[in-house]
C-alpha cells in the first residue's frame, strides 16, 4: 500500500509541475522575442546586443508641455541593452545567442530562451564546480610574453582545456620587443610549434597585422596570465574596445588583474573579440584522465607500451613514456607536465 500511495503521489506531482510549465508558457508571449547576442555578464544581470528588430517598432510616448520628457529608448540594430533572464534558463554566458524582449519605457530587457551553444570554454571555481566562461567560440588565444615569465605548466593546461572543449587554439608570443638574443623562450615557442600547435609573435609596438587577418572571421577568446598584455593586444587591432590595461608588479613580476569580467567586442565585419579575467591558475580537476591524455597526444602515443599495466611512469622498469623522454622522443618538461596533471586528477577523484 505504501509503494502505490508513494507512485500516486509522484504522478500527481508531475502533472502538476506539468501543468504550471504549460501554464507559465502560454503567459509568455513569445511573439516579440528578438535575437541578440550576451555581449558581457554583470553576476545576475548581462547585457544584449540587438542582433534583430521588431517587425512593429512600439510607439514612442508624446511628450506634455510642461511635463518631464518620459524616457525612452528605441530598439535598433547593434544597440546594448541591461537584461534579466527568466529563471528557468541555464547560467548564461558571454557569446551566447539568445532570444529576448526589450521594453524601451525602461530601457531594460529580459532574456526567454537560449540558442544551442556551438562550444563552451569552462573551468572549476574555488568550491571545485564546473563554471562556464564563454559560450560559441571559434579560437582561443593563448597569450604569453617574456614578462611576467611564462608558465609552460599553465600553457599545458590551457591546451588540454582548448582539446576537451573542441576549441582550436593559436599560442601567441607576445611582448616579442622585449626578447633577448637566444631567448629561452623562443626553443619554447619552437617546441610548441614542433608538436604542432599553431603560434604567432606579436609586439603592441609593432606591427599586428598577421595577427588580426588570423582572428578576421572568428570569434577569439583571449586567455593567459595576468599582465601578458591580453587587453592592450585587443585595444590596438580592435581600439574602439577600451579594455583597461595595468603595469606588471614590481614586487612580484605577475600581472595585475584589470578585466574583471568576460566582455564581447566586434571585430570585423563578422568577427568578435573576448577577453576573460586573467587568471594564474587553470584547474582542470573536473575532467578525467582519458581528457588529460587526449590533451598530451605525442604522449599519448605511448600509453599502453609499458612492461607494467599498472606503470605510474616514474620509477618503474621498462617504462614506455620515461624512455621515450630519455630517447629525446618526447620533451621531459612536457612528460612532467603531464604526470602532475594526472596526479590532479586522481586525487580530485578520490577526495570526491
Amino acid at each position: 500500500m505504501a509503494l502505490i500511495r508513494k507512485r500516486r503521489l509522484t504522478e500527481q506531482q508531475q502533472r502538476r509541475i506539468q501543468k504550471q510549465h504549460q501554464s507559465r508558457q502560454e503567459e509568455l508571449d513569445t511573439s516579440q522575442d528578438l535575437e541578440g547576442l550576451v555581449v558581457q555578464h554583470y553576476g545576475r544581470q548581462l547585457e544584449v546586443k540587438a542582433l534583430s528588430e521588431p517587425e512593429q517598432h512600439p510607439i514612442a510616448p508624446v511628450c506634455v508641455e510642461g511635463e518631464p520628457e518620459p524616457f525612452w529608448k528605441p530598439i535598433e540594430l547593434g544597440s546594448v541593452w541591461r537584461c534579466h533572464t527568466r529563471t528557468n534558463l541555464e547560467l548564461l554566458v558571454t557569446g551566447d545567442r539568445v532570444k529576448w524582449q526589450a521594453d524601451p519605457n525602461t530601457g531594460l530587457g529580459v532574456i526567454t530562451a537560449i540558442h544551442p551553444r556551438r562550444s563552451l570554454l569552462t573551468r572549476p571555481d574555488r568550491y571545485h564546480k564546473v563554471k562556464p566562461v564563454a559560450a560559441n567560440i571559434s579560437l582561443i588565444v593563448i597569450v604569453f610574453a617574456p614578462l611576467p615569465e611564462p608558465a609552460p605548466m599553465l600553457i599545458d593546461r590551457y591546451l588540454v582545456a582548448c582539446n576537451n572543449a573542441n576549441i582550436p587554439a593559436l599560442l601567441v608570443l607576445n611582448k616579442a620587443d622585449l626578447l633577448k638574443e637566444h631567448d629561452p623562450i623562443l626553443d619554447l615557442l619552437q617546441e610548441y610549434q614542433d608538436l604542432g600547435y599553431e603560434v604567432l609573435q606579436s609586439s603592441i609596438d609593432g606591427n599586428l597585422t598577421e595577427l588580426a587577418q588570423r582572428l578576421e572571421g572568428e570569434t577569439v577568446a583571449f586567455v593567459g596570465q595576468s599582465g601578458v598584455g591580453k587587453s592592450s593586444l585587443i585595444n590596438k587591432i580592435a581600439p574602439h574596445a577600451l579594455q583597461k590595461t595595468n603595469i606588471i608588479s614590481e614586487n612580484s613580476a605577475l600581472g595585475q588583474h584589470t578585466t574583471t569580467s568576460t566582455r564581447l567586442v566586434d571585430f570585423g565585419e563578422r568577427g568578435a573579440l573576448i577577453d576573460s579575467p586573467g587568471i594564474r591558475e587553470f584547474g582542470l580537476w573536473h575532467l578525467n584522465l582519458d581528457a588529460v591524455e587526449a590533451g598530451y597526444p605525442e604522449i599519448a602515443n605511448y600509453l599502453g607500451r609499458c612492461q607494467f599495466r599498472n606503470c605510474t611512469h616514474k620509477n618503474e622498469k621498462n617504462c614506455a613514456l620515461q624512455q621515450a623522454a630519455d630517447n629525446g622522443e618526447i620533451l621531459l618538461r612536457r612528460l612532467e607536465s603531464f604526470l602532475r596533471l594526472s596526479d590532479e586528477i586522481l586525487d580530485a577523484q578520490q577526495k570526491s
